[in-house]
């Protein structure tokens, strides 16, 4: 199957993409990961009694869901509805995202037996994704969409564990024991990433963000040698596609250089590290570099802490974001479950209200 790229949407002046080539915006823009989903009761509504890869599949499910934050928040942009296994499913990789635990794959990956017999992923599986993709195009107005998908280190781990893992200690013992083995399977997931990055863009996403939720556990070390080449293929293939590419992990403060030369145009931070600092060491790892752009980072769980506390730390960051060529607002992680969707509301304003 081919799908063809449709005339993509004129944005140019839009705050997110403006702000993702290092230039002006008209204002800050902001979004939060995790916006489309938990914390809101009109997701929770439309979700009952639908198991989350079967929404997945579903265009008009996830068109809903991808909408429903941007509605209600008024953010500057959209994410779409999805989840980093779906690439996975799509190939036909036996798991389940079990509520409450997460991805449960059934046949765990361990050797080179297990890396040949996955799956080749036939992009035609995907037709789903594109089109809920090409619903939302017909509804977002202005606002721009960002496809994403799960980093290759981020999946492994999950094919290799069987689900989550705390000290991702079977990944590891693969990475270090088992490089031929643990190169095959990432080389693999790569291709399934590239391959669903490259269908959601066909189908006019604005923007990409390659999640690498686990990649925090490893030393900038291993990082380069066993993750960096395979992460590197996946966002040096969306080269050519001319959308911005953000690169986001958790507790990556010390691999921030690293992700950014692994083909990030946007760099996630966590709130780990205030973003002038993750500035600094940007630009002294790459000082011949352009001046780099940063996405992030007020801590989720600050969402709980009354609006005062909220309106100070909102306010430091945006002041602190003033260090990058250009800064998007977003948290260093998801909007948690019990999040009060008003608090998210008021952020939005706020944040659209600093000069």
């Amino acid at each position: 199957m081919t799908m063809t790229s449709p005339v993509r949407r004129d944005l140019v002046d839009a705050p997110l993409l403006v702000a993702a080539r290092g230039q002006a915006p008209a204002r800050t823009p902001v979004w939060f990961m995790r916006q489309a989903g938990r914390s809101l009761p009109e997701y929770r509504a439309l979700r009952e009694g639908t198991p989350m890869l079967q929404a997945c599949f579903t265009p008009e499910m996830v068109a809903e869901v991808t909408l429903q934050p941007v509605r209600r928040h008024g953010v500057d942009a959209a994410i779409l509805f999805s989840d980093i296994v779906v690439p996975l499913a799509a190939a036909g990789i036996d798991l389940d995202i079990v509520p409450g635990t997460g991805p449960v794959v059934a046949q765990p990956v361990r050797d080179l037996a297990g890396v040949g017999a996955l799956p080749e992923l036939d992009p035609a599986r995907l037709r789903p994704v594109a089109d809920a993709i090409g619903i939302l195009l017909g509804e977002l107005g202005p606002t721009p969409l960002i496809g994403f998908a799960g980093a290759p280190f981020t999946l492994a781990s999950y094919l290799i564990e069987g689900g989550p893992s705390r000290n991702h200690e079977r990944t590891k013992a693969m990475m270090m024991s088992a490089p031929d083995v643990w190169h095959a399977l990432l080389g693999r997931i790569a291709d399934y990433t590239l391959a669903f990055l490259n269908v959601q863009i066909a189908a006019g996403v604005d923007a990409v963000q390659l999640f690498d939720s686990w990649a925090g556990a490893l030393s900038e070390k291993d990082y380069r040698e066993f993750v960096f080449p395979h992460s590197r293929k996946v966002l040096d293939g969306l080269a050519q596609a001319g959308v911005p590419r953000i690169h986001f992990g958790v507790g990556t403060a010390e691999l921030l250089p690293a992700m950014r030369e692994a083909g990030a145009d946007v760099v996630g931070v966590d709130w780990r590290l205030p973003l002038d600092v993750a500035v600094r060491r940007l630009e002294r790892a790459a000082p011949d570099a352009p001046k780099p752009v940063v996405q992030g980072n007020l801590d989720p769980a600050v969402l709980f802490a009354g609006w005062g506390v909220v309106e100070r730390e909102v306010r430091r960051i945006v002041r602190e974001g003033k260090a990058a060529a250009g800064h998007v607002f977003n948290l260093g992680h998801g909007v948690l479950p019990e999040t009060d969707p008003t608090v998210l509301t008021r952020v939005v304003e706020l944040v659209h209200s600093i000069p």
